[in-house]
């Protein structure tokens, strides 16, 4: 993976994604002590970065094997924008998701075409039903956060926001399965000679600031958290490149998570997730760290149950 790698997918997955708008509050900036700059990936195809990754895995892919169809499993925005990306480029896509998964997100990859196979609330129980696909379908697994071509794809994000400020000193972004944190890492270091990548985490789901303070993969006892979308782990191919380019992962909770989500839709009037909230709230947790520094902000993504709002 590099610069010109980067570049080239970049190129490739333009005609497939949104440019996504950059917003800014002068309340927020007054609240934050700094200049706070919003990539928003939540007006993205779907609803969120995902479809960046999905895209490039899909056309990273042969025509042999686009026409056998890809698999993934996923509970939330990956299974939505995998089925819309191999929509739009004529490829079967087959979601494994549980059975519990909620109903708005089902109906979502429904109307993205992608067919989905439930199973058991449980990891295990996902690989299993996703390899039980790749067998019989002679399908391609692409994992929603662990993949190089997923991976290159995330980065696209930082790359867009970096060529429109590059001025940022910081730039935060939540970190759940690992693929947005490292790809924006990736760009932060080929694109920015001065950008620091901070991740942020709730803290009831903190995996990956224990794996960074310890050097390897640790996994969460539960998966509590207001913040679905990042209730997954990192894995073997994102892991080393944020041991690589990240110093630092801040933990926030549960109501700093509320409150930043809130804080997002009164001030700057757009829908975003909890998981989007977290990389918010933690800068507001630390901003005394952060006075007078022009600061990006990766808003990963706008899709919730309007039902089921935790304000």
């Amino acid at each position: 993976m590099n610069k010109e790698t980067l570049i080239q997918v970049h190129d490739k997955v333009k005609p497939y994604i949104h440019r996504t708008p950059v917003l800014s509050s002068e309340l927020i900036n007054e609240i934050t002590g700094c200049k706070v700059f919003f990539k928003c990936e939540n007006f993205q195809k779907m609803g969120a970065f995902k479809m960046r990754g999905a895209a490039n895995a899909i056309l990273s892919l042969s025509e042999e094997q686009r026409n056998c169809g890809v698999v993934t499993h996923s509970s939330g925005n990956f299974a939505q924008a995998l089925s819309l990306a191999a929509t739009k480029m004529n490829v079967k896509a087959y979601i494994v998701m549980p059975k519990n998964a909620p109903q708005v997100k089902k109906d979502a990859v429904k109307n993205y075409k992608g067919e989905i196979i439930e199973c058991e609330s449980n990891l295990k129980a996902r690989e299993a039903a996703a390899e039980k696909i790749r067998i019989e379908k002679n399908a391609t697994f692409i994992h929603p956060s662990n993949d190089d071509q997923v991976i290159l794809g995330q980065g696209t994000s930082a790359k867009e926001l970096l060529e429109d400020y590059p001025d940022l000193e910081v730039i935060f972004t939540p970190v759940g399965g690992g693929g947005l944190l490292a790809g924006t890492a990736l760009s932060a270091n080929y694109f920015s000679d001065k950008c620091e990548v901070i991740g942020a985490e709730p803290e009831n789901v903190d995996d990956a600031y224990r794996s960074l303070k310890s050097g390897k993969i640790v996994f969460n006892d539960n998966s509590n958290t207001i913040a679905d979308g990042l209730r997954t782990f990192l894995g073997d191919r994102n892991f080393p490149i944020i041991l690589a380019h990240v110093k630092t992962i801040i933990r926030v909770s549960e109501d700093e998570i509320i409150n930043a989500m809130k804080l997002i839709w009164e001030r700057m009037k757009i829908v975003v997730e909890p998981s989007s909230a977290v990389a918010f709230a933690a800068l507001l947790k630390e901003k005394n760290n952060f006075k007078n520094k022009n600061i990006g902000i990766i808003i990963s993504g706008g899709n919730v149950d309007l039902n089921n709002l935790p304000f």
